[in-house]
């Protein structure tokens, strides 16, 4: 189709009288010096001439200026190669067979990986259901096929597909659990403190219930009391709670989750990766508040300790939440507009071992 066009465009610019009927003694001369060099290299090669696609173009656009009867004696070939040049050249201008596409046009990109995620996301529904699903959005395409993306992705039907996966069947059953465990920190003079930690999994949010310098089991029994006091109406959607083996803990403890419905599951003996949830946000504790702060007393702990909490529930981004902040229920406006018109704000926490930044009018 390009090539068509350029040829037709140079057969035009070689007609333009203004430019190629001034014609001088010296130019004949020219032409009369070419000719005849034509002619000897003719004679000197031994096989026949190949001609290259821009050769052939040439020539059957530089035919237009020169009547037929002298092509013979002009051009290096027959007359009836040149017409067989021009004929292929015209006839590239109705030649869609090589642009054109027969059947249903491909289905996007965009649409198969979007298929493919409301099969995995959802092992109980076949194509017809995916179907419905992506008519929402306003893709709309046929349930036949939705079957042939699954199908060349190696998806089983609805009813035998193949069961959750480990990663899925443990973030599920995430949303029901709730974590406990104790820590411990130094004062500047030596003194021990103990704090107990509670790790909602489903969203990530930390309760640090209290903190004391004699560690027994009427005190952890108090701070489950507060706990279940504070829980609110998250103790519906909570099923387990997950603890160590720990003695400090004792029937009492458990009992004031199992009157919440709750069952208490113990890991095993010298297993802390069976709580790996609190024992990571421990270690976040430590290397973000605790290690940079001399503590005074229990007051001050209780202090610092509850400084760290309201950070890390109301702004500090987690990557299971897609970098929201615990307390957070929507994603804010990512996009901020008018930069120059606003600046950014800093709130030191802990005297400004932690900061936070957010944007003011």
């Amino acid at each position: 189709m390009i090539v068509s066009l350029l040829y037709r465009a140079a057969r035009r610019l070689l007609s333009v009288p203004p430019v190629l009927l001034r014609r001088d003694t010296a130019k004949d001369a020219e032409l009369f010096v070419l000719r005849h060099e034509n002619t000897v290299l003719r004679r000197q090669l031994a096989g026949p001439v190949r001609y290259e696609p821009a050769d052939r173009f040439w020539f059957a656009a530089l035919s237009v200026l020169i009547p037929r009867r002298r092509w013979r004696e002009v051009f290096p070939v027959t007359p009836g190669t040149l017409l067989a040049w021009h004929r292929r050249f015209i006839a590239a201008k109705w030649g869609y067979t090589t642009h054109r596409r027969t059947g249903r046009p491909p289905t996007p990109a965009a649409v198969k990986t979007l298929v493919l995620r409301l099969a995995r996301d959802n092992p109980g529904w076949g194509h017809r259901r995916i179907q419905g699903e992506l008519a929402r959005p306003g893709h709309r395409i046929a349930a036949s096929t939705v079957w042939e993306i699954l199908n060349a992705a190696g998806v089983d039907p609805a009813p035998r597909r193949s069961g959750p996966t480990w990663r899925e069947l443990l973030t599920a059953q995430a949303e029901g659990i709730i974590a406990a465990d104790f820590f411990h920190l130094d004062t500047a003079l030596g003194t021990r403190l103990y704090a107990l930690a509670f790790l909602d999994h489903g969203t990530r949010r930390l309760h640090i219930t209290g903190i004391t310098t004699r560690l027994t089991r009427e005190w952890a029994v108090q701070q489950a009391r507060n706990l279940a006091a504070d829980l609110g109406m998250r103790r519906e959607s909570l099923r387990f709670l997950l603890r160590d083996r720990d003695g400090k803990y004792g029937a009492a403890f458990d009992a004031v989750f199992e009157a919440e419905e709750l069952d208490v599951i113990k890991s095993a003996p010298r297993d802390p990766r069976m709580n790996a949830h609190c024992e990571r946000i421990i270690g976040s504790i430590r290397r973000e508040a605790l290690d940079h702060v001399l503590i005074v007393n229990e007051a001050h702990a209780r202090q610092v300790l509850a400084a760290y909490q309201r950070h890390y529930n109301a702004h500090r981004p987690h990557q299971a939440r897609r970098q929201l902040p615990p307390d957070a229920r929507e994603r804010p406006d990512a996009t901020v507009h008018a930069l120059d018109a606003r600046r950014v704000l800093r709130t030191r926490i802990l005297g400004g071992v932690i900061s936070e930044y957010r944007y003011i009018a």
